[in-house]
Parts: structure tokens; C-alpha cells; sequence
């Protein structure tokens, strides 16, 4: 039975995200890229001695951190990305499918279903926010020092060391499965990922 003209073919690419989108990953990555950069400066005793100028690394750790959320504020008026933050918001009985699969090491992709996003990167996504909101507001205690009482700030400056050291291993654990899977990294470098693939990592995914 012949295939009808607008039906795309098996091996055609299918959009994933908009130039948009990329940009916005693309720049947060960027901006959180001189935050962990600028931190290990400031607190490795060795990479401070190798930099130096300290005075320019807290600058640009502050800027950066302050302007870390900019990007994600800006693209709320695409209509494209406010869905796909919806996406990251809902979480339904296939993700926790996918989460006991994850757990159990089961590596088939019929145990684990996802749509657009998988449970992983919902929980990536809600923890990174969450922890860039901390960071931002112990930031600001310990950089306006004189707006918050010596208690509030001594506590901030525990938390957003401690904090930053678990962004740093997290974002490490997701620069190295980014790595592992090229279609995904090329999803987001052009926007477009194969149908073989998308039906295969993502099957409740309907582009």
C-alpha cells in the first residue's frame, strides 16, 4: 500500500527545539559554565595561586550568578518554551516507571517509556532550578553583607559552598550522559534528532 504524500518518512528528522530554546541552553550553560570555573578559582588554594587576580574572578562570579537566570526569564514569552517547561513540570506514572527501570539498572527501552523528556531530565531540571535559586539568594546575602544579620549570612556561606560542590558533581554526572549519546547532543546543537531515535528513546513523544 503506497504511502500517502504527506506522510514523513522513517528516517526523516524531527524537530526537537527551536533556535530559541538552544540559545537559551546555550547561554545558562555558558553563564553556569564561569560560576563553577570562577568557584573552583576562589576555593581550590592551587587554582588560586595560578589565576590570581582575585578581584576580577569574584566580579565575575558574581555577574554570572547574578545574571544566571536572565536567559530562562527572557524566553518565557515563547510559547514554545513555556510548553516545554510544562513538559518538565508534569510527571505521570510512565516516569516512575522509568525511574524504578533506572534503579533496577534495566537498560531495555521498552522498561523505560518516556515523552519529550524522560524522568531523569525532569529531575535534573527541577533540581538545577531549585539550586540556582539557593545559590542566588545565599549569593546576594553574602555579597551585601550589610542587608542580613552575621548569622543569616555565616549560614548562607555554608549552604552555598556546600551547595555549589553538589552543582558541580550533578552537572558533571550531566555533561558525561550528554556525552554518551550523541543524537541527544545533536538534538540540541541543530534542533532536529532522527525519527528512529525519538520513537525509540522518547515513544509517548508526539512531535
Amino acid at each position: 500500500m503506497p504511502l500517502r504524500a504527506d506522510t514523513p518518512p522513517a528516517t526523516a528528522d524531527v524537530r526537537r527545539f527551536t533556535p530559541l530554546q538552544r540559545w537559551i541552553h546555550r547561554t545558562t550553560a555558558a553563564l553556569m559554565g564561569i560560576c563553577v570555573v570562577t568557584a573552583a578559582c576562589l576555593y581550590v588554594p592551587q587554582l588560586a595561586e595560578l589565576v590570581g587576580r582575585r578581584a576580577l574572578v569574584v566580579t565575575l562570579h558574581q555577574w554570572a550568578g547574578l545574571a544566571l537566570p536572565v536567559p530562562v526569564l527572557a524566553a518565557l514569552a515563547s510559547r514554545a518554551f513555556r510548553a516545554d517547561l510544562g513538559r518538565l513540570n508534569r510527571f505521570g506514572p510512565h516516569d516512575r516507571t522509568w525511574l524504578r527501570a533506572a534503579l533496577h539498572r534495566d537498560k531495555r527501552h521498552a522498561s523505560r517509556p518516556a515523552a519529550k523528556f524522560n524522568a531523569g531530565q525532569k529531575l535534573y531540571a527541577s533540581w538545577i532550578a531549585g539550586a540556582t535559586l539557593v545559590m542566588l539568594a545565599t549569593g546576594l546575602m553574602m555579597w551585601f553583607t550589610h542587608l542580613t544579620p552575621l548569622l543569616w549570612r555565616t549560614s548562607a556561606t555554608f549552604v552555598h559552598d556546600w551547595l555549589a560542590l553538589t552543582i558541580g558533581i550533578v552537572l558533571g554526572g550531566h555533561i558525561g550522559m550528554a556525552l554518551a549519546d550523541p543524537e541527544s547532543r545533536r538534538g540540541m546543537r541543530t534542533g532536529s534528532v532522527s525519527r528512529e531515535w525519538a520513537e525509540r528513546e522518547h515513544r509517548l513523544w508526539r512531535p
